[in-house]
């Protein structure tokens, strides 16, 4: 019998929990599982809880979340031989969505069941792991005041989008990518290892979990009344494509700014300072996903 650990956050409220404890039993395979449920109780404690999980030599550790959670329990398993599991319970969701896992409960645990798994690359944004992507500029503003907000959902989420998207003003930054130097005026940065912010938002259509290769999103400078316009090729897949936007491939990527604060990872907003270095670790991280992703 192989050993699941469900991670999730108590402050998801206790019906959640026990709606998410009753799916588990009726839709987990038992004939091939066994399980237990732990909680977090502080930021950062499911990266622990994870490295507990892998030195006990669970099956899989999954995380029951969003994309802040799923990063926290994959720094706790990278270089393990323990897989990483998602029960999407987010707002946007970004991973599960990219790898094809569905967001309804039985649906993801259907998945588990399948125990079908494929090596995941992960990243370094100087000492910070991300799984997804990160970035500097508009995008770490709204990453920031969503994580404060009350509110959840993409209309929360397009509402900050919306109102901070007048006032902000793109700045000049040294890049680097694999010995390339250069200056771009740009809206925002992102070095993706996966495909979208959340919400189908596809920042990177062309990024692959398991090439050992970073996409550069840098989204130039732009007329504001264009905005719509970006968003909406995001959604087709096709961002890439704009006169706007500037793609490149790379493995190690230098970002630097003399006025650099804050950075997301994975969404979540986090004090940085330049430069920011970006390095890739291939094939360190297990993940279960559905057999026709694989």
């Amino acid at each position: 019998m192989r050993h699941l650990v469900f991670i999730i956050n108590p402050r998801s409220g206790i019906d959640r929990q026990k709606a998410i404890q009753e799916a588990i039993g009726r839709h987990l395979d038992k004939n091939e599982f066994t399980w237990e449920i732990r909680h977090t109780q502080y930021p950062g404690h499911g990266t622990q809880l994870a490295k507990e999980a892998a030195d006990q030599q669970a099956f899989a550790v999954i995380a029951v979340g969003g994309d802040g959670s799923v990063n926290d329990i994959a720094k706790g398993l990278s270089g393990t031989p323990t897989a990483l599991g998602i029960i999407p319970k987010g707002s946007g969701n970004g991973m599960a969505r990219s790898l094809g896992i569905p967001l309804r409960v039985d649906l993801a645990l259907n998945v588990l069941n399948s125990a079908h798994t494929i090596m995941m690359d992960i990243g370094y944004a100087n000492e910070h792991a991300f799984v997804s992507n990160t970035g500097v500029g508009f995008d770490t503003v709204i990453s920031e005041q969503f994580a404060k907000s009350t509110r959840r959902g993409f209309k929360a989420y397009s509402w900050l989008v919306f109102r901070n998207l007048w006032r902000y003003q793109p700045q000049e930054w040294q890049i680097t990518v694999d010995g390339q130097e250069f200056r771009e005026t740009a809206f925002m940065i992102t070095v993706a290892n996966g495909q979208q912010f959340g919400y189908n938002f596809r920042i990177a259509p062309g990024a692959s979990w398991t090439d050992g290769l970073f996409d550069v999103i840098i989204v130039k400078k732009f007329p504001k009344l264009m905005a719509g316009t970006l968003v909406w090729r995001a959604l087709k897949g096709n961002i890439t494509k704009s006169p706007y936007v500037r793609h490149m491939i790379g493995t190690d990527i230098i970002i630097e700014h003399p006025d650099l604060k804050f950075m997301q990872t994975d969404g979540d907003a986090r004090e940085a300072s330049s430069p920011v270095h970006f390095r890739m670790h291939p094939k360190a991280l297990k993940v279960i996903v559905p057999p026709v992703s694989g």
